[in-house]
């Protein structure tokens, strides 16, 4: 009865929020207090939800610093002098100009947000696209391939659920995959290197002075003249210095992830904008985004909490793992790694992760499986998820772009299939995942 109640309420989650008739943050609190009241366990949900709550606090808390200090870089033009720079080496060279296309959109989705991403890397590069008449679609792809690889850090999305749907911290999930995702982004490079390629051999390399001049001082301008009084181009090197030094700091893993974004951040604040009113305004320009993100995270600990609490998982899994050949029991990380690309792109990272990731873990540990090694292999399919219609992202990218979806995604899938792949096999040479 437990497992037939348990999957009525993952297909009941699933279908409500696929057909957007309740938003994921209402139906992570509200389905399983229903479904727990109908399994006969409603004086004892209390204290389920409350245990869940508590084992998430710490990836909420981290989550939320983490986009408020990605934020403020970018309000500072942390990234100005990359995109500067950017302009002045690729000049008329296709080639190049495809590279730091990629080069530019993966330091810009540090902070997780696709549509900041999309924006920045757009807005700088546009212009030179039309004027060399370099194909839309490469400035989109190598966009969506960048962030596709990026949304795996914690605070990016994917990541964030995993670790809220299965009670890991972000050195179980995401610290292993570093190296891991150092590989896609390579992949990433290399196939901006293809691009580009295609991209000179068709229009040649093109004497542009006068157009670089041109793209470089409206870049120069826009610089100025957007938000001109968040801007601290004097501070660049500290928030470089900072920036660098969290992420050693992060690697290291020596202080706890929420510590360290909570330090970095309160650092950034102060130095960069000393005035209170200043910092009350660059935290309320960013408080929405955080909120939208974490307030889903510490939801979903109501949801854990009862499904561990009520034992449903624990016959979910069992069911399933009575249907799974067992043959196939030792391969579930490599099966759910290349399985989460269609699954994160027809439904959405809330459904995935949060209905159907939980049951597979619990049912991997039968085959000595952790939890952790299953949640590192959920999160490898996200360079597809990135190109489905339900990410509104991809919308915004879209409309800046002028294509069309259905382009995109017949230009772009192979090789974000090929750089889930990619991670996929480094992830096996490196025993983050094992088989």
């Amino acid at each position: 009865m437990l497992s037939v109640l348990g999957f009525s309420m993952v297909a009941a989650f699933m279908y409500l929020i696929m057909s957007k008739r309740l938003t994921p943050l209402v139906a992570l609190m509200l389905i399983p207090i229903i479904f727990g009241v109908i399994g006969g366990f409603a004086t004892d949900m209390g204290s389920m939800m409350f245990d869940g709550v508590k084992d998430i606090a710490p990836t909420a808390i981290m989550i939320f610093f983490a986009i408020l200090y990605f934020g403020l870089m970018i309000d500072t033009g942390l990234f100005d002098p990359l995109i500067a720079l950017i302009l002045k080496v690729v000049k008329g060279d296709p080639l190049k100009i495809v590279v730091g296309t990629a080069v530019l959109s993966m330091m810009v989705a540090l902070d997780g947000d696709g549509t900041t991403t999309y924006m920045i890397t757009v807005s700088s590069l546009l212009p030179l696209y039309k004027r060399l008449k370099m194909n839309p679609l490469i400035l989109a792809g190598v966009a969506m391939l960048s962030m596709g690889v990026m949304n795996m850090t914690p605070w990016g999305g994917a990541s964030a659920m995993a670790m809220s749907s299965l009670g890991l911290d972000s050195s179980e999930l995401f610290l292993p995959l570093l190296p891991v995702m150092g590989f896609g982004l390579l992949w990433v490079l290399f196939v901006s290197f293809i691009f580009g390629k295609s991209e000179r051999k068709r229009l040649g390399v093109i004497n542009i002075q006068n157009t670089y001049q041109e793209v470089a001082s409206a870049a120069e301008l826009s610089m100025e003249t957007e938000q001109p009084e968040y801007r601290r181009p004097k501070l660049v090197w500290f928030n470089f210095v900072l920036t660098v030094t969290l992420m050693v700091c992060l690697i290291l893993d020596f202080i706890p992830l929420m510590i360290l974004f909570m330090v970095a951040f309160a650092l950034a604040l102060l130095i960069n904008y000393p005035n209170i009113k200043d910092q009350q305004k660059r935290i309320s320009s960013h408080a929405s985004n955080a909120v939208a993100v974490v307030s889903i995270v510490i939801a979903a600990g109501i949801f854990t909490g009862i499904m561990s609490g009520t034992e449903m998982i624990d016959a979910m899994a069992n069911t399933l793992v009575s249907l799974i050949p067992h043959a196939l029991g030792p391969y579930l990380p490599v099966i759910v790694g290349f399985l989460s690309a269609p699954f994160t792109f027809f439904m959405s990272n809330n459904a995935f992760y949060f209905g159907v990731l939980p049951i597979i873990a619990q049912a991997a540990e039968s085959y000595g499986i952790s939890a952790a090694e299953i949640g590192r292999a959920s999160i490898l399919g996200q360079p597809v998820h990135v190109i489905s219609p339900l990410v509104a992202a991809a919308h915004l990218l879209i409309g800046m772009v002028g294509i069309e979806f259905s382009d995109i995604q017949r230009f772009l899938i192979k090789w974000a299939l090929g750089t889930t792949t990619m991670m996929i096999i480094a992830a096996l040479l490196l025993g983050v995942i094992t088989m």
